[in-house]
């Protein structure tokens, strides 16, 4: 894409309106939840795929529950061990219990396979006819 000015602006607009709704998100999300993770939601003709960036986050500490019109990815991601010397200068990336819950298109799906590999939790929803 060529950037132009209007790409730019175009580009600027859609960023704002995902910081909106990141915002939105934290604000009205219940205290028990902890963090969400952020989610890519892809479809194709015959699936839903959906990438989650969970870093630390190991399989067994989280779950997968897919109902009629939503998909939630439920879970724990633990603090590293540390030395009791460790000093910490910073701590961006959450930790604690998370929850997302993602509304499905219309449709029926069932859930084909997924993967937890390097971080991103990979999900593959196969459409049912």
């Amino acid at each position: 894409m060529p950037r132009t000015p209007a790409n730019l602006m175009w580009a600027d607009a859609l960023a704002i309106v995902a910081r909106a709704d990141r915002m939105h998100r934290e604000f009205f999300r219940p205290a028990a939840t902890g963090w969400e993770p952020p989610v890519d939601l892809l479809e194709t003709p015959n699936e839903l795929i959906l990438f989650a960036a969970l870093p630390g986050v190991h399989a067994a500490d989280m779950e997968l529950v897919v109902s009629h019109r939503e998909l939630a990815i439920i879970g724990t991601r633990r603090l590293p061990a540390l030395p009791g010397s460790t000093r910490v200068h910073r701590m961006e990336i959450p930790h604690g219990r998370f929850e997302r819950r993602i509304a499905l298109p219309p449709g029926s799906y069932d859930l084909a396979r997924h993967d937890l590999a390097d971080g991103c939790l990979t999900i593959v929803l196969r459409k049912v006819p």
